[in-house]
């Protein structure tokens, strides 16, 4: 799971693995979920470019 600029990515009805769309999957939902994540924040830019001199 990847997200770009957020603090959380996930949530407790994201269905994972489990029952049809229960929202705990077998992995019992966000705690589990927790053990198989490695949290690395990313703040990536807008991309505006910045004013140019020559205009």
């Amino acid at each position: 799971m990847i997200g770009v600029n957020e603090a959380s990515i996930t949530a407790e009805v994201a269905p994972f693995g489990g029952i049809k769309q229960s929202g705990l999957g077998r992995e019992q939902g966000t705690i589990g979920m927790e053990e198989f994540l490695e949290v690395k924040y990313v703040c990536m830019g807008l991309g505006y470019a910045s004013e140019s001199e020559d205009e």
